[in-house]
């Protein structure tokens, strides 16, 4: 069975943008519909992620937990996990959060350091690791390069995910993004932590010919190879692709 663990099915301006301009993606419930089905793709993961206005993420204002937008209807294979803002968090959102959590489709929880600059360690998300851990789900982090010029890099580094997973033993990380570009950062951080996961979603943002293109970049290729064969951890290494920024198939 094939799963796409980090795609994105929101209503984010510059999604839909990427999507024209870049990957070529459908970014539409159709056109997600039929990307998982001409790639065999039996379950997706979709990002809770909101704006309140076009271009706005990261939007101080969205709700916590941020669901999937684009539209009412789902594919039967979509599954979600609820994005976080800290900015909204509270004991009265804590229980939206949790509300969330047991929804039928929910898998997990999303969080988006660099795009809201707060540390994964700062002690506002406690409450929302102590959910994780009871209902036995992962947190995932977003991690590495920020999709906005606002993001601030310092709070998106993997290696505040290290004291992070110490802290927390009973708790499932998910680096997103293997950290890109600190790949090799994010591999130390996946052999240490028996409790640290990666996807490799986002890697590469675009179409077809552009991957093929980097695909025979050597210098590209042994970073990443580096970082998987210095992990070593192949059951912690999570298929993923950011769709719409990537096609299923790319």
């Amino acid at each position: 069975l094939i799963i796409d663990a980090h795609i994105h099915y929101s209503r984010i301006a510059r999604f839909q943008e990427a999507a024209e301009r870049d990957s070529g993606c459908d970014y539409s419930f159709t056109g997600l519909q039929e990307e998982l089905a001409r790639n065999n793709i039996h379950a997706a993961i979709g990002m809770g992620l909101q704006e309140n206005v076009p271009s706005g993420f990261p939007d101080a204002g969205c709700p916590s937990p941020m669901w999937l937008d684009l539209s009412d209807a789902w594919p039967e294979q979509l599954y979600f996990c609820p994005g976080i803002n800290p900015h909204e968090l509270s004991d009265k959102s804590l229980q939206h959060v949790e509300k969330a959590l047991q929804h039928p489709r929910a898998v997990g929880i999303k969080l988006y350091p660099g795009y809201y600059h707060f540390s994964v360690n700062n002690p506002i998300y406690g409450p929302v690791y102590e959910l994780a851990a009871h209902y036995k789900f992962p947190v995932v982090i977003h991690s590495g390069d920020t999709f906005s010029e606002r993001g601030l890099l310092k709070y998106s580094h993997p290696l505040d995910i290290d004291e992070l997973a110490v802290t927390h033993r009973h708790t499932i990380f998910v680096v997103a993004h293997m950290g890109d570009p600190w790949v090799r950062e994010t591999s130390e951080i996946v052999r240490k932590n028996p409790n640290v996961y990666t996807d490799i979603s986002g890697l590469l943002v675009g179409g077809k010919f552009y991957f093929e293109g980097m695909g025979r970049e050597p210098l590209i290729l042994n970073e990443f190879r580096h970082a998987l064969l210095y992990a070593s951890r192949w059951d912690n290494i999570i298929f993923g692709t950011d769709w719409p920024l990537a096609p299923m198939d790319g």
